[in-house]
């Protein structure tokens, strides 16, 4: 029997999230024996639990295939975790009323770590509460900590961004150094895994450019150690660039830059590392620097998108698809590295039961002996990701948006 599709979006947002929306939209067109209208939850799962289903059908044909370029999540996304079954009953019974009321048969859940745990508890419903329902996961994050996959779509382009910040940034430093600023710190994304602060060192074209620092949340912070590595490379070079995950530790295992803040998942807010390393290198080596934070910005740079992030982020939007016209049920599209150089990939599917609340950290064999930088195994890894530039339209120098419609569904429960 025809049924609806809902899709959603979750947690951070990336600059190629969209384009797996576009392409989940545009793969089920191509199955209309199965799927009548594709449904997307206003504001991620919310959307569901709210009755606010977004019907993409009222959207333009140029729009849809514009996502490709649109950074941000266009439907809304949201942090919001849902417990089991047995801890919160209420919420399901509301989820499959609403998924009742308007003939959902699909739910495709783009999101990461968090999210893969609410697909899995989700794709369980048709057993344990005797609704016909296909879950499958969609992988997004730009900490490229999902287990199985070999990548994450959205770490590509953070990867890239990062990379050309830093070596950008640091040749602004070396102008500098012989009257102004010595030492120069970026704090990036990465609360356990250090993913985005390895990508730094792709930055590095020969053996003393920047990075010269790459401080990974995987080692204990050694303020010592930190120190004099700053200091020796000062001496040696002029100037010193330091790439900095906001994850970083102490000795007593605490983040260095934690609030008393948490979000819906529980994670306590970070943010604040580059300013505490900034005044130890004023305090205690008495070196000018500068500081920045790319927060918000490395994971919305659509202009600086790797074309293989794009791709990626396309395919597994497509292949989600496939996977629930195939009835697969609590199921990932996953991204298989084939060969390093030449690239080649391929998307597999892999059981949710091994992804959800599985975390994949930096392995060793990444990280150098001094613990700062990043081996060639690494780069080996890394550099695939950020190649080709997936390009955007510009109109009067800016990127072209075009605006959605973002109808809704009317509302048939009360």
């Amino acid at each position: 029997m025809k049924k609806n599709l809902f899709y959603a979006q979750s947690g951070g947002v990336t600059a190629v999230i969209n384009a797996t929306a576009g392409a989940v939209i545009t793969e089920a067109k191509k199955f209309p024996k199965q799927i009548n209208k594709v449904y997307a939850g206003r504001n991620g799962i919310l959307g569901a639990l709210n009755e606010e289903l977004i019907d993409t059908s009222k959207e333009s044909k140029a729009f849809i295939e514009s996502l490709q370029f649109r950074p941000g999540g266009v439907f809304g996304s949201c942090r919001y975790k849902l417990k089991s079954i047995e801890e919160n009953l209420g919420e399901y019974q509301r989820l499959i009323e609403v998924f009742k009321a308007h003939d959902i048969g699909y739910f495709l859940y783009n999101g990461g770590n968090d999210s893969a745990d609410t697909a899995f508890k989700v794709s369980q419903i048709s057993q344990k509460m005797d609704y016909p329902l296909t879950c499958i996961a969609i992988p997004k994050t730009v900490d490229n900590d999902l287990a199985v996959t070999d990548s994450c779509p959205g770490f590509g382009s953070v990867a890239k961004y990062v990379a050309t910040s830093v070596q950008e940034a640091s040749l602004d430093v070396q102008s500098m150094r012989e009257s102004s600023t010595k030492v120069f710190i970026m704090e990036v994304m990465g609360r356990h895994a250090g993913w985005i602060a390895a990508s730094g060192a792709l930055a590095r074209q020969n053996k003393n450019d920047a990075p010269h620092i790459i401080l990974l949340p995987e080692l204990m912070f050694d303020q010592k150690k930190f120190l004099d590595t700053v200091k020796h490379t000062v001496a040696k070079l002029g100037f010193c660039v330091v790439v900095a995950s906001e994850g970083i530790r102490n000795k007593k295992g605490k983040f260095i830059a934690e609030s008393d803040t948490r979000d819906a998942f529980g994670h306590a807010q970070l943010g604040g590392v580059a300013p505490f390393l900034a005044n130890l290198v004023s305090s205690k080596l008495n070196l000018k620097n500068h500081w920045a934070v790319a927060d918000y910005l490395q994971r919305s740079a659509r202009h600086l998108a790797s074309d293989t992030d794009l791709q990626h982020a396309q395919a597994v939007g497509k292949f989600a698809v496939r996977y629930a016209m195939q009835g697969m049920n609590g199921v990932m599209p996953v991204i298989k590295r084939l060969q390093d150089n030449p690239y080649r990939w391929s998307i597999a599917s892999a059981p949710l039961s091994k992804i959800a609340n599985v975390e994949k950290k930096l392995p060793k064999s990444f990280i150098s002996k001094d613990g700062f930088n990043i081996t060639s195994k690494g780069m080996t890894y890394l550099r695939p990701l950020i190649r080709g530039e997936a390009k955007c339209v510009y109109v009067n120098g800016l990127p072209k948006l075009l605006e959605p419609k973002l109808v809704l569904a009317k509302k048939q429960l009360t």
